[in-house]
């Protein structure tokens, strides 16, 4: 899963991405690498994979992971290739959400770029340059979708929802905020939208906030903007996140505790992150090893087994299943849980569920 960080120059984007590749370096076993000097990856915390190493005295354990992808600054202007426009747009076609940074704190000692703190508009600035360059992509595809109609009108649909696209982005309005059939949708994800991307909005504010996790002001307004296009508002304060990113974990656990804050910023965004694009995890689990996979709600039993092996998903018998919780209950003995009727023998249409522990059947 990749996720670019994006903002205005000032409001904390540098100093998240900066708190979030050295939570990853300070962590264990293998939880961070740089792949470039702008992309981290960061283990996804997972207590039921711990849990389950200690039941089996697993020999290796592996979390899934998330990449963020600290994308290049942005002025007005970048869709016509202005500053570091043309990188900025390109590092967001690669990504499958944006975590946009938006500053909701006052410092008199931290200049906006604009003179004055105002997030509704820094949250404008980016929307639009996403919408002007999606508006080349949407009258090419026009274009080129009137002039097959001519022989295929059976592209009426098509033309249909682009003129619908188009008319939407026309308003300053994000593709992402459209009501769509599942027809629909298929033909708008076709073309690669970068203001159809899914997006979390980061809000940004002092430590005393952060600690009291109370809304200023500011993330009010964030919230109920984001409220009218469906998109989720994560609130963090990234000084303070990488104070956090230099602690070890038992003194992360005392920090918290003193601050009176439940979870760091940097897990909230992974949760909404799983959240926004619809994901959950299923687990295997022996002596040999522990692993989360991640895959999208609702995937069914022989996709689910592809993403471990092709041959899986190829030559794909059945899977027995367990939930994690019902494992848990019977010590992570199966042939106890198997008495008991927990492990359920599940076909080809079986959709795999959050929790699920699972061992493959396949024969290729």
């Amino acid at each position: 899963m990749k996720l670019g960080i994006v903002g205005l120059p000032n409001v904390g984007k540098s100093t998240l991405f900066n708190a979030i590749t050295k939570a990853g370096a300070e962590a264990a076993n293998y939880p961070f690498c740089t792949i470039e000097p702008n992309v981290g990856v960061v283990t996804v915390p997972d207590e039921r994979l711990r849990v389950l190493h200690e039941m089996y005295n697993s020999k290796k354990t592996v979390y899934t992971t998330i990449e963020f992808y600290d994308i290049a600054g942005l002025v007005k202007g970048a869709s016509k290739g202005e500053g570091l426009g043309n990188k900025f747009l390109g590092h967001i076609r690669e990504v499958a959400a944006i975590i946009h940074v938006v500053r909701c704190f006052d410092d008199p000692n931290v200049v906006h770029v604009d003179g004055k703190i105002d997030p509704l508009s820094d949250i404008e600035t980016i929307n639009m340059e996403l919408i002007l360059s999606d508006m080349e992509v949407i009258e090419r595809r026009i274009q080129k979708t009137q002039k097959n109609l001519k022989g295929d009108k059976s592209l009426q649909v098509e033309l249909d929802t682009l003129m619908k696209v188009k008319d939407t982005v026309e308003k300053g309005l994000s593709a992402r905020t459209l009501q769509l059939s599942d027809e629909e949708m298929e033909i708008v994800r076709s073309m690669d939208l970068l203001s159809f991307k899914p997006i979390i909005y980061a809000a940004n504010v002092s430590e005393e906030e952060a600690a009291a996790e109370i809304d200023n002001e500011y993330v009010k307004k964030v919230r109920e903007f984001a409220a009218t296009e469906g998109s989720d508002v994560v609130v963090l304060c990234a000084k303070l996140e990488a104070e956090i990113a230099e602690l070890e974990e038992e003194e992360k656990t005392a920090f918290f505790e003193d601050l009176g804050i439940s979870e760091s910023g940097l897990d909230k965004l992974i949760k909404a992150s799983y959240h926004l694009l619809d994901l959950i995890s299923f687990l295997t689990a022996g002596p040999q090893e522990v692993r989360a996979w991640t895959i999208r709600k609702g995937t069914k039993a022989p996709q689910a087994a592809g993403k471990i092996h092709t041959d899986f998903e190829r030559g794909f018998i059945r899977a027995e299943t367990i939930a994690y919780d019902e494992l848990i209950q019977c010590g992570g003995n199966l042939a106890t849980a198997k008495e008991k009727g927990l492990v359920r023998s599940e076909g080809k249409d079986y959709v795999v569920k959050d929790g699920d522990v699972i061992l493959f059947r396949f024969n290729v």
